[in-house]
């Protein structure tokens, strides 16, 4: 086979698991993810009062998104858990994948942006501002949510899991 019209593709080694198995999103990867969000999240607030503008609240509507994703997410774990563990039904190669996706995706963004609304509570804890209590209530509910989130997303994750043939 040649590459655009050139010279022939170098022979590939083979794959050590020629079956294409994934592993596991890791702590350690959800937690650098968290980080991340949590420092973005603490800066939000100094940034805001530099720029001279109010510092954003949090609103309801946002851990009631993040709510209804893991709810959506242990939705489709349950699901996904039912037919491949349950009732030995094999997904479509797409729909694992498509699930595989986003499972991490979500348990990844999901770590994000609770790290960040945890570091927006941290930033208001001590601050004397009139809506200070409320900011850190409500960015602890969003960080509960974003954990329940991460939570199903992983399950989803695991769900998608299938045991190799040869093993049992």
């Amino acid at each position: 086979m040649t590459r655009d019209g050139g010279e022939p593709e170098p022979d590939r080694e083979p794959l050590d698991d020629p079956t294409g198995s994934l592993r596991p999103t890791t702590p350690l990867t959800l937690v650098r993810w968290a980080v991340v969000g949590l420092v973005g999240g603490w800066a939000v607030h100094p940034l805001w009062e530099r720029l001279g503008a109010v510092p954003p609240l949090v609103q309801p509507a946002q851990p009631l998104a993040l709510l209804l994703l893991a709810a959506i997410l242990g939705y489709v774990a349950w699901v996904t858990h039912r037919s491949v563990h349950v009732r030995r039904e094999r997904l479509q190669p797409h729909q694992a994948v498509n699930r595989l996706v986003a499972a991490r995706a979500s348990a990844l963004v999901a770590a994000l942006v609770g790290g960040g609304y945890a570091g927006y509570a941290l930033s208001w804890i001590g601050d004397p501002a009139e809506r200070a209590d409320e900011r850190i209530t409500w960015s602890l509910i969003a960080l509960a949510c974003a954990a329940a989130a991460v939570v199903a997303a992983l399950l989803l994750e695991r769900s998608c899991r299938v045991r190799r043939p040869d093993s049992r």
